[in-house]
């Protein structure tokens, strides 16, 4: 039989996990004023990322990495213009990488701002 010790440190460590869970916050990103289909502005809700790159609509990798801004924005400029929904996958800085499948629309609109499935 587990002792009250044993009991009582594992309510604790449940307690912690759920809190810790309660503290994510859902990421967005906003496509920014002057983007278009071969100019991307993205600048995610959440100042914790880094090393952030796309794939295109029907790509087989990320094979384009956006450039960090002073403000928190990130910038991909392409001669091309790029195809439509876009992945973005990203660095988390506590760790690890992320990837939000088929962010930003095909249709999408500057100045708006588009959920992910994530919580960072």
């Amino acid at each position: 039989m587990a002792s009250r010790s044993s009991i009582l440190l594992a309510m604790v460590m449940l307690a912690a996990l759920f809190v810790v869970g309660l503290c994510t916050t859902p990421l967005t990103f906003q496509v920014g004023k002057g983007s278009k289909p071969g100019h991307l502005i993205l600048t995610p809700n959440v100042a914790t990322i880094s090393d952030v790159e796309i794939k295109e609509h029907g790509g087989d990798d990320f094979s384009f990495t956006l450039k960090e801004g002073p403000t928190g924005t990130w910038t991909l400029d392409t001669k091309a213009p790029l195809k439509y929904p876009l992945c973005i996958r990203f660095a988390v800085k506590s760790g690890g990488y992320r990837i939000a499948d088929d962010v930003i629309p095909a249709d999408f609109k500057a100045d708006t701002t588009y959920k992910t499935t994530l919580s960072i």
